[in-house]
């Protein structure tokens, strides 16, 4: 089995981190309000902008917090499944920061695969695919691949049926056990 795992919201709490940037120099956002996929839209923040902050973050990756404390645990148990690969879309310059990021976490995996463009990953070859993103959840299940949606306040419209929602890893490794 070939599991393909996202970091951000998925792993790695960047938007908590990207928060605490972005209300130090716009109005407070809370992460509570973005329940929606492209929310700097509302908040009227350019989308490049956006993006080179959330970048940005991950400069100071030993600020970023994982989603959940048993990581290490939780990618072991994973790991036993089949083969783990952190499947991740971002800019090129950031990887040696995630890769810190997930060593420092002792997060178990077997390949690191970036992507420019997240919606790219439905066209990876992987058995099911674990992430927080809605515009990925709908390309994977598009394709007839399995979906399992990690939970977030940005993709609690996402009802299709095919997808799988879990709130935490663990009912993922259950999932597909």
């Amino acid at each position: 089995m070939k599991i393909a795992l996202d970091v951000d919201g998925v792993l790695a709490d960047v938007i908590q981190s990207w928060l605490n940037y972005s209300n130090s120099i716009r109005d407070k956002i809370s992460k509570h309000e973005i329940t929606d996929w492209d929310f700097w839209k509302k908040h009227q923040i350019n989308r490049y902008d956006f993006y080179a902050e959330l970048s940005s973050c991950w400069k100071n990756w030993k600020s970023i917090s994982p989603i959940e404390d048993n990581l290490s645990l939780v990618t072991q148990n994973l790991s036993e499944i089949g083969q783990v690969d952190i499947v991740t879309a971002r800019e090129r310059s950031t990887d040696s920061f995630v890769k810190n990021w997930l060593e420092y976490y002792d997060v178990s995996y077997d390949n690191y695969v970036s992507v420019i463009d997240g919606p790219m990953k439905a066209d990876l070859d992987y058995d099911v695919f674990i992430d927080d993103s809605p515009l990925n959840a709908l390309k994977i299940i598009q394709q007839n691949k399995k979906m399992i949606l990690y939970s977030q306040p940005w993709n609690q419209h996402i009802t299709d049926k095919q997808i799988c929602r879990v709130s935490n890893l663990s009912e993922a490794v259950d999932e597909i056990k």
